[in-house]
């Protein structure tokens, strides 16, 4: 029954999956940091920055983004990140714009957890003498990035099913396979089975993971 499946690279599908994920998830978490860092900033500049940001990238399809990319950095701008082959190209712009969409929803998520921070230890520290870059990295972010464990693991786990946009720009990952296989094989059902099967296995463990994590160094007040 799953004689067809010899015929496709699956394994290396999902590990392409896996490293859009993976570096998206970086790329993702430190601008989406600077983000939150810049929205409750004391420069106004930076907070409208940080506001209109997120606001703007959170209401616009993830398709668009991914799109955008492609045609307009890479097609009509020349944008090549470096690299010189079509796929590699790609492969980085779908990165880029996975990077731009998710950092809106990480920087929403840390932003909660510095609400979780008394304000009483920030200015406790301010009253040490310690800057805001200091405060905000020494104090605050340490506390919010133990409370936001539970909301940047559901925004992971939407990151790796967002992957699947890729496929829209011609990354080779498992979206993109399972269009080929549907379009090559009478298998329908058992293809879109074995797809989300792939996805459960990669979502499941890293949620029940980041759970257990999120537990362990959950902040007691």
């Amino acid at each position: 029954m799953f004689d067809f499946l010899e015929d496709y690279d699956l394994l290396g599908a999902f590990w392409t999956t896996v490293q859009l994920a993976a570096l998206s998830a970086v790329g993702s978490l430190i601008w989406g940091t600077l983000l939150a860092a810049m929205r409750v900033g004391p420069v106004p500049l930076m907070r409208g920055f940080g506001t209109a940001y997120v606001n703007t990238v959170r209401n616009i399809p993830l398709t668009v983004i991914i799109l955008f990319t492609s045609l307009g950095l890479s097609q009509t701008l020349g944008v090549t990140l470096g690299a010189d082959d079509f796929e590699t190209i790609n492969f980085r712009l779908a990165v880029l714009g996975l990077i731009l969409y998710t950092s809106a929803f990480v920087c929403e998520a840390l932003r909660s957890g510095i609400n979780t921070v008394p304000v009483g230890q920030a200015e406790a520290a301010r009253a040490l003498g310690l800057s805001f870059n200091q405060v905000l990295g020494l104090v605050v972010l340490p506390q919010a990035f133990r409370s936001s464990v539970g909301p940047l693991a559901n925004v992971l786990i939407a990151l790796i099913k967002n992957t699947t946009v890729a496929a829209a720009i011609g990354v080779a990952e498992a979206a993109l396979l399972m269009k080929e296989m549907i379009e090559n094989e009478a298998q329908l059902l058992l293809i879109s089975a074995v797809i989300a099967f792939g996805f459960v296995v990669l979502t499941l463990p890293t949620g029940l993971f980041l759970g257990w994590v999120g537990k362990k160094v959950a902040v007691k007040r």
